[in-house]
């Protein structure tokens, strides 16, 4: 019970300097951009009263707030440039952590990598497989045996059966010489001429 009751232990948060930098930035860069907003408006409204004062004859007045609307239009250009300022840091910040995480990850990798190659060495990796290949030779032979395969010798000694079958089911020939059969003379054929 004093574990849901009792005080709750303290996490490690997530959340680092680079988060929370990256969080102050993007913050400051939606004030801006609130700023903007207001200063466009402003700008909007400023231009419409100049108008309205130059109609009611108020040449001064509207002078004067062209001045005002014409240091605000100054203001959002440097709000831009800031604006931007702020777009471009926050983009290489991010970047950076990605670089940190891309390093960590090759660090991990060649620590392992390293401590693999430790485990294996050449000579091991050979001894390792000759043995494989005897093993595998000698399951062939077992494996041979089992399924009735014949070694060289039997293969020999079919042969010579397969051969005495052959000549036993040939028809006989007669011992006795066939007389020759006497030669017959072709007549000569005149060359032409």
């Amino acid at each position: 019970m004093g574990a849901l009751f009792g005080k709750s232990r303290k996490t490690q948060s997530r959340v680092t300097d680079h988060d929370k930098a990256v969080l102050q930035l993007k913050q400051q860069r939606d004030k801006i951009k609130q700023y903007q907003r207001r200063i466009e408006q402003t700008l909007e409204r400023d231009k419409q009263l100049a108008k309205k004062l130059l109609q009611d004859g108020k040449k001064d007045r509207a002078k004067l707030l062209l001045r005002k609307k014409k240091f605000q239009e100054q203001l959002l250009q440097k709000t831009d440039g800031q604006l931007e300022n702020l777009e471009r840091l926050t983009h290489d910040l991010e970047f950076s952590q990605v670089e940190i995480q891309v390093m960590e990850g090759l660090k991990v990798g060649n620590a392992a990598l390293k401590k693999i190659n430790e485990v294996l060495n050449v000579d091991e990796v050979e001894r390792i497989l000759e043995e494989s290949r005897e093993g595998i030779e000698k399951q062939k032979e077992i494996d041979d045996m089992l399924t009735g395969a014949l070694t060289e010798e039997d293969e020999d000694a079919v042969e010579a059966e397969l051969e005495s079958i052959i000549q036993e089911q040939m028809p006989s020939l007669p011992e006795e010489e066939l007389p020759a059969e006497p030669e017959l003379e072709l007549p000569d054929v005149p060359e032409e001429p």
